[in-house]
């Protein structure tokens, strides 16, 4: 199964309660912090709410 690398690339400073919330449970923490995840439906909605403060890259698991 693939997974994704996921990077947090903006400051979540600013942002609203969900955005945060949302970044913490991708497991993300400073900027520049990359987790990897595997790719799912749930993982793909967390992204997509936040699209705009990460960067994504599919890898070969």
């Amino acid at each position: 199964m693939a997974k994704l690398q996921i990077t947090l690339k903006r400051s979540v400073i600013g942002r609203t309660v969900d955005q945060k919330d949302t970044v913490k449970a991708l497991g993300l923490r400073k900027i520049n912090h990359t987790v990897v995840k595997e790719d799912n439906a749930a993982i793909r909605g967390m992204i997509f709410k936040v699209k705009h403060l990460v960067e994504v890259k599919e890898v070969e698991a």
